[in-house]
């Protein structure tokens, strides 16, 4: 089978098409065809090295396919161990080497996907949109009357968690860098879009909500955090979840005292789906949202899976909106 493997870390170029063996189920896992793979930051943080991975290293987070076979019963699960069967459609992330014609997941992380969803719509909901619920729903929990910053507001992320804030009362801004991510923003529900390439961010959200703002949601880091501090009231929160701009410099926290006892986290959905009914829970709230078209994925480009490099390139250059998708 055809995979995508970084052997050193480096730049998109550290992409490498190679044939591996086709791998085999063991206890509790399934052997999945993939139809779809998603690309994500998280993608390119290993890559660089900036995240360890042991080499070489087989790329991607999250897919969906067709279980093609299972292996025996884990003897260790419990009762609430998922039932699936060759043939099934599923959906899975938080799983590593999704850059692949075939992988294998344990069973206790695959999600089924709804009869009223495509399997490109499951692939690009999953790590997105359970990142966007987890971090509207867990991390801060947004509450009706809530002033919120959404950073990259047409991401897929930002695209996604602006819908679901909307959905929990939230008055919400977003920063972007185009017209046409603007609109984009506009449609998801966005309140106020400011565009971060013609203006202060911070200047124009104490115009616009000088008593400060609830919580940040902040995936850009390096050129965005100090600023979105500014924006923050009194005991406001900074959720740092992601770093497209690089990783914030060391900072001295006593700072956060002096300016408001302000409350920073750097969280990852890892923490937010530990167990199966955490993670069950996340996802069917996201794919039902998307069957039922409460909330609204946009799948901005397909790729072949040899295409990877050029995929990364997109996704780093941050012109690109809404999902990415490599196709084995």
């Amino acid at each position: 089978m055809q995979a995508i493997q970084i052997l050193k870390p480096g730049g998109p170029e550290a992409l490498t098409v190679r044939d591996l063996p086709t791998p085999s189920p063991g206890p509790g896992e399934a052997l999945i065809r993939i139809e779809a793979s998603g690309v994500n930051f998280i993608d390119v943080y290993l890559r660089e090295g900036r995240y360890p991975a042991p080499l070489p290293y087989t790329l991607g987070q999250e897919a969906a396919g067709i279980i093609v076979a299972l292996g025996d019963r884990d003897p260790k699960a419990g009762p609430d161990q998922p039932v699936f069967q060759p043939g099934d459609r599923v959906t899975w992330c938080m799983v590593p080497g999704t850059y692949a014609q075939l992988a294998v997941a344990p069973v206790s992380r695959l999600i089924a996907i709804p009869a009223s969803i495509t399997i490109q719509q499951a692939a690009a909901a999953m790590l997105q949109g359970m990142t966007a619920h987890y971090l509207a729903h867990s991390a801060y929990a947004i509450r009706p009357g809530d002033h919120v910053l959404i950073h990259a507001g047409a991401g897929g992320v930002g695209l996604l968690l602006t819908q679901i804030a909307k959905t929990l009362g939230a008055r919400v801004f977003t920063t972007v860098s185009t017209d046409e991510k603007a609109e984009l923003s506009r449609e998801a529900g966005a309140d106020e879009v400011i565009f971060y390439t013609r203006e202060d961010f911070a200047a124009r959200i104490k115009q616009l909500a000088p008593e400060g703002l609830h919580v940040v949601y902040d995936s850009v880091g390096k050129t965005t955090f100090e600023k979105s501090l500014e924006v923050l009231r009194r005991r406001g929160t900074m959720v740092l979840y992601g770093g497209s701009s690089g990783a914030v410099p060391p900072f001295d926290f006593i700072r956060l005292s002096m300016m408001g006892s302000l409350y920073v986290t750097r969280p990852r959905l890892n923490d937010y789906a530990v167990t199966r009914d955490e993670l069950q829970s996340r996802a069917s709230d996201v794919l039902n949202g998307v069957a039922a078209g409460t909330l609204k994925l946009r799948l901005e480009h397909t790729y072949p899976l040899t295409d990877a490099a050029r995929a990364h390139r997109d996704l780093e250059s941050r012109l690109t909106t809404g999902k990415l998708l490599l196709i084995p």
